[in-house]
């Protein structure tokens, strides 16, 4: 077969040249759309330059998503601010709260990824029956967030998908402030997992601490426990186990110690240290926000791990600080005085030491002061 290289070469000329014409009518819009005062790539000089009196601009976003084989994409869109600042605050309420039912949410990201049927919605959520799933459709679909296609599947609005994308958006950059709220909660009722009288005893947050090491070595993996009391109050425990997961959750950038260490929720009554007469148990997060500072140094992979909180409140991200050739977890922790002003006693601690390694003989824990 002979190519015809003459056409060949008009037909690239030709697409270069839209190539060409299709990158500098995106640069005369970027420029266009950088030079405004209040766009976010002159966002640092404008607060350098701006003026008394200055208006306070407003919010530009726009969006590409591919979903179920079909390609989405919305011009910018500019929101003024003030126009953001005078929602009506009642209906923003009411609009998060219909959004807040978590199967709700379900539904929508469900019917996000590919439209379905109530009997597959059911399935794939586990709902147990259709009749408990509509009153959610019947709610979405006149909140215009869901719509009904032909074969009576349920389908997701285009014109409304950009909207809930940076809703989802917002919400997972904001994800933490429900932690910081769960703290905030724990610390105005730490009755609730240290018991009814208000004159705590600051060894339950000890004990809460030395449970996660014992745990490891009922699971077979930790043979050794050292506490190290120190002058200012805070105490260190330590272990030779495998040491806390450092891998982000699925879907997150957030490391499995640090969701450990914050999610108040993450463990139950059943799995946690648990003070008689007490509601919930005592977690690591627990521990956490009832404390003025903590440190977790993990060794794991051939790595140290480090962070550092207060009041349960993340001071830096999971840092590496150096090499380690065996695995573990040290916690230190100084509780609140606020809580539990009262120290720890050593004498309580070499009791609860010597039970501990009676009730389980392969263990050895070491106290120091």
């Amino acid at each position: 077969m002979t190519r015809d290289l003459s056409s060949e070469l008009d037909t690239l000329k030709q697409q270069v040249a839209e190539l060409q014409a299709a990158v500098q009518h995106w640069n005369t819009e970027r420029r266009s759309f950088a030079g405004r005062a209040d766009s976010p790539e002159s966002v640092n000089s404008a607060a350098e330059a701006e003026q008394p009196g200055a208006g306070p601009g407003s919010v530009f976003y726009s969006g590409h998503a591919r979903l179920n084989g079909q390609s989405y994409r919305w011009e910018p869109q500019e929101r003024p601010m003030e126009q953001l600042l005078d929602v009506n605050n009642e209906k923003s309420a009411k609009i998060l709260a219909a959004l807040s039912n978590r199967q709700r949410l379900d539904i929508l990201k469900s019917v996000i990824q590919e439209p379905l049927t109530g009997t597959e919605l059911v399935e794939r959520l586990g709902m147990g029956t259709t009749g408990q799933l509509y009153h959610h459709l019947k709610a979405l679909t006149g909140a215009d967030l869901l719509v009904q296609e032909s074969g009576g599947r349920y389908a997701f609005p285009s014109r409304r998908l950009l909207p809930f994308l940076l809703l989802l958006a917002s919400v997972s950059t904001l994800e933490d402030t429900s932690d910081y709220m769960d703290r905030m909660s724990t610390r105005n009722n730490a009755g609730i997992y240290l018991g009814p009288v208000h004159n705590f005893d600051v060894h339950h947050l000890l004990w809460a601490v030395i449970e996660n090491p014992v745990m490891e070595h009922a699971a077979g993996y930790c043979s050794e426990i050292g506490i190290f009391l120190h002058d200012d109050g805070s105490v260190t425990v330590t272990d030779n186990g495998r040491g806390i997961p450092v891998a982000s959750l699925p879907n997150s950038n957030i490391p499995a110690a640090q969701s450990i260490l914050t999610d108040i929720h993450r463990f139950n009554g059943d799995a946690a240290f648990k003070v008689p007469g007490a509601e919930q148990g005592i977690s690591i997060a627990v521990v956490n926000a009832l404390s003025g500072r903590l440190t977790v140094d993990i060794r794991r992979g051939g790595r140290m791990y480090r962070q550092e909180y207060r009041h349960g409140v993340p001071q830096s991200g999971l840092m590496t600080v150096g090499i380690a050739k065996d695995t573990g977890t040290s916690v230190t922790f100084k509780p609140d005085q606020e809580f539990l002003g009262t120290g720890f006693e050593q004498a309580r601690l070499n009791e609860q030491s010597a039970e501990l390694m009676k009730a389980y003989p392969g263990l050895s824990i070491f106290v120091n002061n």
